[in-house]
């Protein structure tokens, strides 16, 4: 079935640029790859990674002098590096740290096509290459994942119980919530991190905009909700889902993170765990942050004491689904209108206590150009 979820994925996901925005080219006297698109930087290497699946991907890795952490960036859908390349050198001066980012299977210049399981290898082969190539260690690592990029991000941080901390960006709950307002886990779901990130141990900031078109805010509320170690959260204020980057609250909430992670933990907690920060309110709320404890599997579905709830988008999908599982060649035959996708949507409302279990509820990659704008401070 992980084929048919990959393959559902692939359609209904995944948008990389077309053209791609860059190409890659080996300059003859060096040996070195470079980006076509721009300058040559002596603290700039490109770099061609395999991954586990046969493909092999694009990624940039970004020096910055004496910097002792290392920002690993997955970034959202409709982008490639050549988009991001400049924002990526930014991040890098302003946190002062090192920076690697790469492209999934099938975007930018990367082999492959794109789907779940090749994002999942696809952050896998950028984290390899920063043990081997790099020498950095799994508690010097920060991951940051923008919205479709909080599936890979949230997938291997609940993996890797020594990370630094963890950056969650506009993120999705799981991508069949981000278009109904589900319950349920079901198994043609994509990028399920609700069931996921109660097992990340490090801590973890969550940023949206409360005017977010794509992917709902609540999105971002209910992952923090679920988060072992919270940290202050940034709602901002009017907040779209491509230009956070552009509000000056983005750079320094995010500089204010990285100090407080070089913190003890103990300090941590005491500090900012249980705050939530509302960029569009002036109270103060606290939730209740208490860690769970749970021997479910990642992927499995959550059984609910809750009305039962509407399924009839479910008989729509489920037939596909079930040809899919006997006919996968046939996949185009599904149709979600991409416009449908990209309207205003209240994917789940707010208004619900958190739970005690892992009951909460996955969310959807996003498909729209992430803002790859220089950042004002």
């Amino acid at each position: 079935m992980g084929g048919v979820t990959s393959s559902m994925a692939a359609k209904l996901a995944f948008f990389p640029p077309n053209p791609p925005f860059y190409k890659v080219v080996k300059e003859e006297s060096s040996g070195l790859l470079l980006l076509d698109r721009f300058p040559h930087r002596e603290n700039v290497d490109v770099l061609k990674l395999p991954t586990r699946r046969g493909n092999k991907i694009v990624a940039v890795y970004v020096r910055y002098p004496m910097a002792t952490r290392t920002l690993l960036y997955s970034h959202g859908n409709a982008a490639d590096i050549g988009q991001m390349y400049q924002l990526f050198i930014d991040l890098s001066i302003h946190l002062k740290l090192n920076l690697l980012g790469y492209d999934y299977s099938g975007y930018g210049q990367s082999s492959g096509k794109p789907s779940e399981h090749n994002t999942y290898a696809d952050i896998e082969a950028a984290y390899k290459c920063l043990e081997e190539n790099y020498n950095t260690k799994q508690e010097d690592i920060i991951l940051y994942g923008q919205s479709v990029g909080s599936g890979p991000t949230v997938y291997l941080a609940a993996r890797l119980p020594r990370l630094r901390a963890v950056v969650l960006h506009s993120p999705i709950l799981s991508g069949l919530r981000v278009m109904y307002p589900v319950k349920h886990t079901y198994w043609f779901d994509i990028y399920k991190n609700i069931d996921k990130i109660p097992f990340v141990k490090c801590p973890v900031l969550v940023i949206h905009g409360t005017s977010d078109e794509v992917v709902d805010c609540s999105h971002g509320k209910q992952l923090w909700e679920l988060c072992q170690e919270k940290y202050e959260p940034l709602w901002i204020k009017g907040g779209k889902h491509c230009n956070l980057e552009l509000f000056p609250e983005y750079i320094k909430h995010l500089k204010k993170f990285i100090s407080n992670v070089e913190k003890p933990p103990s300090s941590r907690r005491n500090n900012h765990s249980r705050k939530s920060v509302d960029q569009s309110t002036t109270t103060t709320r606290h939730h209740h942050s208490s860690r769970r404890k749970s021997t479910d599997c990642f992927e499995a579905p959550r059984k609910s004491t809750s009305k039962k709830e509407n399924l009839d988008f479910i008989n729509e999908l489920e037939p596909f689904a079930l040809k899919f599982e006997m006919h996968d060649d046939k996949i185009g035959k599904l149709r979600i209108p991409y416009e449908h996708m990209e309207r205003s949507r209240r994917s789940v409302e707010y208004t619900e206590k958190p739970r005690t279990s892992i009951d909460m509820k996955p969310e959807w990659p996003r498909m729209s150009v992430d803002c790859i704008d220089r950042i004002r401070i």
